[in-house]
């Protein structure tokens, strides 16, 4: 680690800066003459304190690939297969779980699978004959037909060998898009559409990635925040932060604003951005309550930007966000 920091170090210039090393309870203390450069390394271990987080080194009912579950009588469901000996074995690993006369295990990370009507943000992976293929974080790229899209104006009309040949005027590979699932074939393939404006093309802003999981069901996954900013909660565990989203009806949803935007609004974004990776990190549902409560946890406690990637804050917010949202529950 120490000879890459040094290659680094090298890399942008910075040669024979690295006079001292310290090493103590899991960080390096680094000391450079010349530039004033910090340099905060903490080792993998000591990064977030197990005992500091409650971590066990054992949780009840986990189990691995291939172990033998003690319910013979019981009904095979997800998660689990029956071999020649007539046991009952474990598929994936994760927690096992019983319903009645049935056993599953569920997963401890699995891809998105999705479900009718859920709001997701995808990335264009590829432009094919009459559709666009789209990364929504689940097992197979998901699909979008061109007949799904909507026509500049929000013009109905059947489509023509014109829009064809133009499909990359619409998307391209590397596009952000905000749809609607609207099937789900056979193979788990989501069929995708954005026949709604609020949907369409994203431009200016963030991606951050979190586990479905964590994502908190809603009928709301737009959401435009009083700090000057918006959010769009993927259900799929995408999670877009960009400035706020206004709907123009004249460009039916694929014409990007590439104007600059204000450092104000900047510094609001990228402070939402971690908020949200925080949440992540500290496994609390992500929603829009949780994500303010988060941001104004983080300026009333007077932290800059870029401490809230340091795990002390991470450990300080989270705490103060899980006792309002208690606070919260336990009033309605």
């Amino acid at each position: 680690m120490i000879f890459h920091l040094v290659a680094t170090l090298q890399k942008f210039g910075l040669r024979k800066v690295l006079t001292g090393l310290k090493f103590g309870s899991g960080q390096v203390q680094v000391k450079m003459d010349g530039p004033n450069i910090s340099v905060d390394i903490r080792l993998a271990p000591n990064y977030f304190p197990r005992e500091e987080y409650g971590i066990v080194e054992e949780l009840p009912n986990l189990v691995t690939p291939g172990e033998v579950l003690p319910f013979a009588k019981y009904l095979r469901g997800h998660g689990t297969y029956v071999n020649d000996k007539r046991e009952l074995i474990a598929s994936v690993a994760g927690v096992i779980t019983t319903i009645d006369d049935h056993v599953s295990v569920v997963p401890l990370k699995s891809r998105y699978s999705g479900a009718v009507g859920d709001v997701i943000v995808g990335r264009i992976t590829e432009v094919q004959q009459k559709r666009w293929k789209v990364d929504t974080n689940s097992r197979l790229d998901s699909v979008l037909n061109i007949t799904n899209v909507n026509l500049l104006g929000g013009e109905h009309r059947r489509r023509s060998e014109a829009d064809l040949l133009a499909m990359r005027n619409f998307l391209r590979e590397g596009d952000l898009i905000s749809a609607e699932i609207q099937a789900k074939q056979r193979d788990d393939t989501l069929v995708l559409h954005t026949r709604n404006l609020k949907y369409g093309k994203l431009s200016q802003g963030i991606l951050v990635k979190v586990p479905p999981h964590l994502i908190k069901t809603s009928k709301l996954n737009f959401h435009n925040l009083p700090y000057g900013a918006s959010i769009i909660i993927g259900s799929n565990g995408y999670i877009f932060v960009g400035p706020t989203m206004n709907e123009d009806e004249s460009t039916g949803g694929y014409v990007q604003n590439l104007n600059p935007i204000p450092l104000p609004e900047r510094q609001v974004i990228i402070r939402l951005r971690n908020c949200v990776e925080l949440l992540s990190q500290s496994q609390i549902m992500i929603f829009d309550t949780t994500v303010t409560k988060c941001y104004e946890a983080s300026i009333d406690l007077g932290y800059n930007i870029k401490d809230l990637i340091l795990p002390e804050v991470i450990r300080d917010v989270a705490s103060v966000v899980r006792s309002q949202v208690e606070e919260i529950v336990v009033e309605t």
